[in-house]
């Protein structure tokens, strides 16, 4: 751990884990190979040198100038990235079909004599969340916090610190790093935990930092003084208990409880400050002896901290005791309180100004291009999983707006509604479709050329049979003749009979004859239905076609007055209504335009938590739509 001063407060900033060379390249082009083809592992080629170059650029050393972190930092997050993308599609884990002679090596960062060496992807994904941690702070530190430039620097640093060890526990890298086998201690789930709250306990340090140079009110520090205490007081619960109690240096410790009781005994000293303003001189006094006992017990547990934290501990303490001897002669001449035990006096109220900052942007690898090409079985039943969710929501929630629409127009429909509104006006109008139907059968005459047309059918059916009885007629006659010869010829009448030779042309009349009979039955139909719609269809002889629509004649007696408020009120709820339904068609055409453009498969293959996880994300967006939809 290295530590540094930039301020009167000293920091701690974490070292990365050490790792031994690893070839990437040719394991997992062997594996390519095996498990797809050797096309595709040659066309993989350059994926994999990059990934083999992302990890020698892991391997090595960083240097500690401001500059040289960041590129460390951007080349940690782009390994990070990779390994999300060979994670769903590189089977290395101990539990699986393992990729042949791969496995890392990594030393723990507390203990460099200790290490782990597994062949398990997330002992990797482990250890790069670690070292971006370690870099983060490493930023921090080297930032100079005696400007507002380099305190903002230290103060987002370390929140993104936080969120590295945040990632790394919460993501459960760590918890499957531990189910994988022996491991070190420095990325178990607890260190991961306590390494955040140390983060979190320096980033608001540097908050305490900036309220005290701009000199804020006494209550306001000694919130913000309060909470740099908790975040401290959370990282030592962490370090006294297993595992990680017999795994840090002594000296790292100490100083982790030193700041803590110093920030705690801060608070106590400010929020005297503010209840000296107030003149409530008693509480003042218990305050301050809280706090000073505090400091003097963590000094005397304070073993090879740096000189320049016990500076700064001596200090504060030496002020403490000032205005404790200022408060308790004042308290002795003038205001003679009863000074309250410790026990009665309430919590001192904090402040939290900060938060692991979230890496899911800076370490979602969806818009990465490598290895875009292999896609497991598994990612693709995923996929296809996903899809038949989307469709059930979509479908689902066009089934019940087609049903409301539905039941909307057959409410309207019994409410006689829009007609009876324009037929009241006398502005209701034919609907395009008709219109043009009716002028069609104008042109042709009307029901009058409806009469002449059923003249022509007549006409046509008294024809068709003449000719159906002549041919009879013909074929009778030819009967006729044969039986005739051959009676008189007897055996030298050696032709076919005649019902032989017309046979086909008799089953073709018969069919005719029944075609005519069925043509006639119609017929007689559609002229019984012609004849009983007559008087309706004179209408259709009106023009305009519109002069023979009904209307409604207002009452001759008003009886409340309003009518013309309540069709007014009418007729906008239609208008409403109408545009609703427009909204709608919109909407849903919008799900399906939406449903076309959901390629989630990128973020399937980045492998960043589960499926299950991940699908309760993409399938929010169409329920969120869905219920738009359906709420309008």
């Amino acid at each position: 751990m290295a530590s540094a001063a930039g301020s009167s407060n000293v920091m701690l900033a974490i070292h990365e884990k050490k790792t031994t060379p690893t070839d990437l390249y040719r394991p997992l082009r062997l594996y390519i190979a095996s498990a797809y083809s050797e096309r595709e592992a040659a066309a993989a080629d350059d994926d994999l040198s990059a990934v083999r170059d992302l990890r020698a650029a892991v391997e090595q050393p960083s240097l500690p100038d401001p500059s040289s972190l960041e590129q460390r930092r951007d080349a940690l997050l782009a390994y990070a990235r990779a390994l999300a993308l060979v994670e769903p599609r590189f089977p290395i884990s101990p539990d699986r079909a393992h990729v042949h002679s791969l496995t890392f090596t990594w030393h723990d960062a507390f203990k460099g004599n200790k290490k782990c060496a597994l062949a398990s992807i997330h002992l990797e994904k482990a250890a790069v969340l670690f070292n971006l941690g370690a870099v983060y702070s490493q930023i921090a530190l080297a930032a100079d916090r005696s400007t507002d430039v380099g305190i903002r620097t230290a103060c987002g640093a370390f929140q993104s610190a936080a969120g590295a060890f945040a990632w790394l526990r919460e993501s459960g890298v760590a918890a499957k790093v531990v189910a994988a086998g022996a491991t070190t201690v420095d990325v178990t789930p607890e260190c991961a935990g306590m390494l955040e709250k140390l983060m979190l306990a320096q980033a608001q340090e540097c908050f305490f930092e900036k309220v005290i140079a701009g000199g804020k009110p006494p209550a306001l520090c000694s919130k913000v003084a309060r909470q740099v205490g908790i975040f401290y007081e959370e990282a030592y619960a962490a370090l006294s208990a297993p595992p990680l109690s017999q795994h840090f240096d002594k000296t790292w410790v100490s100083h982790v409880q030193l700041k803590a009781a110093q920030f705690y005994a801060d608070a106590c000293y400010r929020y005297s400050l503010d209840l000296h303003e107030k003149e409530e001189i008693a509480e003042e006094i218990a305050r301050l002896k809280i706090g000073m006992s505090a400091l003097a017990d963590a000094k005397k547990a304070a073993k090879g901290v740096a000189a320049q934290l016990l500076d700064s501990v001596n200090k504060l303490e030496s002020n403490m005791k000032t205005n404790l001897e200022r408060a308790m002669k004042e308290n002795d001449r003038v205001y003679l309180m009863r000074v309250p035990a410790a026990g009665s006096l309430g919590a001192l109220p904090a402040a939290s100004l900060v938060k692991p900052t979230s890496l899911a942007e800076v370490l979602d690898a969806s818009k990465e291009r490598l290895f875009s090409s292999l896609v497991p079985d598994g990612s693709m039943k995923a996929l296809s999983k996903y899809t038949e969710m989307v469709d059930n929501i979509i479908r689902t929630q066009a089934e019940k707006l087609q049903q409301a629409s539905e039941i909307t127009r057959v409410r309207l429909k019994e409410m006689d509604l829009p007609d009876s509104i324009l037929s009241l006006e006398g502005s209701i109008t034919l609907p395009v479709d008709l219109k043009e139907d009716v002028e069609a059968v104008q042109i042709s005459g009307g029901p009058a050329g409806l009469e002449s047309e059923l003249q022509q059918l007549r006409d046509l059916r008294r024809v068709n049979q003449e000719l159906l009885v002549q041919t009879e007629e013909l074929l009778q006659k030819e009967a006729n003749e044969d039986a005739q010869f051959r009676t008189q010829f007897g055996s030298r009448w050696t032709r076919p009979q005649s019902s032989t030779l017309t046979k086909n042309i008799q089953d073709r009349l018969n069919l005719f004859a029944a075609n005519l009979k069925k043509a006639a039955d119609s017929d007689s139909l559609i002229e019984r239905g012609v004849k009983e719609s007559y008087p309706l269809m004179s209408i259709l002889d009106k023009r305009p076609i519109e002069s023979a629509l009904p209307s409604i004649s207002r009452p001759i007696m008003s009886l409340d007055g309003n009518e013309d408020a309540i069709v007014g009120a009418l007729k906008q709820s239609l208008r409403q209504l109408e545009f609703l339904g427009a909204q709608r068609a919109g909407l849903e055409d919008m799900l399906k335009e939406m449903k076309r453009k959901d390629d989630i498969l990128p973020k399937l293959m980045a492998g960043v938590g589960s499926h299950d996880d991940l699908f309760k994300k993409e399938i929010a967006k169409h329920k969120t739509s869905n219920s738009l939809l359906y709420s309008i």
